[in-house]
């Protein structure tokens, strides 16, 4: 869930209302294809429940796994280029799939939503690089960010009032 505290604790709760509004929950059951490799990517995943895969298309080497909080599609919503590895569903599982297309009309219309959530991913993006080359001490790995630190609270909650808005309960 430390992704998407990333995430949350920059945007604010009328965003996501918005998300909720905008996405679709989408179910999955094991073993099924989220993005294949080679193939067009038009949504940015959130992952509500369950496990996924990162799969390398050649080997089938499995080289990152994915949960709750996570977000997936992400580097093909920043670059616009085709995934150069596939992510499955390890279990069944449920993502918030919002529309690259509803999401870049939303910067159009809300600049703020913009720099909110582009100042959101680069921060979630920095942690996947960090995490993945090994940057910073080791305990720097175990850590929260300092920035983390000063929004978690608000980001946990907000975590928890997708969830509800989700699942159709409100708070």
């Amino acid at each position: 869930m430390k992704k998407a505290l990333y995430i949350l604790g920059e945007l604010e709760d009328r965003d996501l209302v918005w998300l909720n509004a905008a996405g679709r929950v989408e179910t999955l059951t094991d073993g099924a294809w989220l993005i294949r490799a080679g193939q067009e990517v038009r949504q940015l995943y959130f992952i509500v429940d369950g496990d996924f895969d990162v799969v390398l298309p050649k080997t089938g080497q499995v080289v990152a796994r994915l949960s709750l909080g996570d977000v997936t599609g992400e580097m093909s919503f920043v670059e616009k280029r085709l995934p150069s590895a596939s992510v499955r569903a390890s279990g069944p599982a449920q993502v918030l799939a919002v529309p690259r297309e509803a999401i870049l009309a939303r910067f159009e219309e809300d600049t703020a939503f913009a720099a909110r959530f582009w100042h959101a991913l680069a921060i979630f993006l920095s942690d996947r690089l960090r995490t993945a080359t090994g940057g910073g001490s080791e305990s720097d790995a175990r850590e929260l960010d300092d920035g983390l630190l000063d929004t978690l609270h608000v980001a946990g909650d907000r975590f928890t009032r997708l969830l509800d808005l989700l699942a159709g309960r409100t708070r």
